[in-house]
């Protein structure tokens, strides 16, 4: 799903609730939550949402590497990566029978 179809499945559900809401305003709001997510996590954070999962930052610590053209040793510096990593209840209802 990309983020153009989630707008618009939150906006096709909100919609049968809350005729007032309009796209622009799911939009805005798709887009804060994002938002609000990558912010966190740059500053470190972490950011949980019950139901779903965990978002958090790990440290990948520097190694060497190697060039698959020619096999040379190149140096891969530490760096940092976003983790997800999901709930017990997303996990639960992804292995209902």
């Amino acid at each position: 799903m990309t983020k153009s179809q989630l707008i618009e499945s939150v906006t096709d559900q909100l919609i049968d609730q809350q005729p007032s809401y309009k796209k622009r305003d799911v939009e805005c709001a798709v887009n804060a939550l994002f938002d609000s997510i990558k912010v966190a996590l740059i500053n470190g954070d972490r950011v949980e949402v019950r139901g779903l999962g965990t978002f958090r930052v790990k440290q990948r610590d520097a190694r060497n590497g190697r060039n698959p053209r020619n096999g040379e040793s190149v140096d891969i510096p530490d760096r940092k990566i976003p983790f997800f990593k999901a709930g017990r209840e997303l996990k639960e209802l992804l292995n209902q029978n």
